[in-house]
């Protein structure tokens, strides 16, 4: 049988806000009136949820993050757009996720995510499931961050960029242009340096599965080709069928700021 949630005497939960059962509240903790937070979530003390933020089952918000707080967008005119969060996912210390600058958009976060102390999504970011942000990797707007994917400690990735599911980019980086799915990037600016081949094995991914991303980066990277020609490469079959190179497809065709 579900408890009813466990709210400290001195936190703040706003008429309106909907906790589900076995929720807990720390001491200060302060839960705004939109808020919707679902079964077995944990505020620790000092943590703050607002906004229109629907926080799913079993997260933990620790001491001072702030989920929902409102966009750092000048264009912001008052409009409380939605910030949509999955299950098990994990905010350290000072961690800060804003939502989208208008209503008809949203932020949104996946499942069984870790955002290390001082984290930051910025408005109107995606991020995928099974990412692990290290401390102060931050994401200006508009950012969209695929499955499994690392992003390095003191790193910042510019608004509209994407990278890609299973890449990895390292620490005290500045990403200014799209990163490949299974890449491995790093630099000021970032730059992809070959395939993130511990991070495909840690997935579960075959020797030849990593045979083809490796001959993806060689053809996309090591043959002189733009982004354009490199497509459409991939398009006419110079690789052989495979679920990686629909995945490259798909990725080049919407990589609109070019690639690392």
């Amino acid at each position: 049988m579900a408890n009813p949630p466990d709210i400290h005497p001195t936190a703040i939960i706003e008429d309106g806000a909907e906790l589900a059962p076995d929720t807990e509240v720390g001491a200060y903790a302060y839960v705004g009136p939109r808020v919707r937070i679902g079964a077995g979530c944990r505020l620790h003390h000092h943590a703050t949820v607002e906004g229109n933020t629907t926080l799913g089952e079993n997260c933990e918000v620790f001491p001072y993050a702030l989920i929902g707080g409102r966009t750092q967008d000048k264009k912001w005119t008052g409009e409380e757009a939605p910030v949509l969060i999955g299950e098990h996912n994990t905010f350290r210390e000072f961690t800060t996720v804003h939502p989208a600058t208008f209503a008809d958009k949203a932020t949104s976060i996946g499942s069984h995510n870790l955002f290390c102390a001082y984290s930051h999504i910025g408005h109107e970011c995606t991020v995928g499931n099974t990412c692990i942000f290290s401390n102060n990797a931050t994401l200006g707007g508009h950012v969209r961050i695929g499955n499994h994917v690392i992003i390095g400690g003191l790193t910042a990735v510019h608004q509209y960029c994407q990278v890609g599911s299973g890449a990895m980019v390292g620490g005290c980086c500045k990403v200014l242009q799209d990163v490949m799915p299974r890449a491995l990037a790093e630099g000021y600016p970032a730059t992809h340096r070959t395939i993130n081949k511990v991070g495909m094995q840690r997935c579960g991914y075959s020797e030849a599965d990593i045979q083809v991303a490796a001959r993806i980066h060689r053809l996309v990277f090591r043959k002189g080709l733009n982004k354009q020609q490199a497509l459409e490469a991939l398009e006419a079959g110079q690789l052989d069928s495979h679920p990686l190179v629909d995945e490259a497809i798909e990725f080049l065709k919407n990589a609109s700021r070019g690639l690392a």
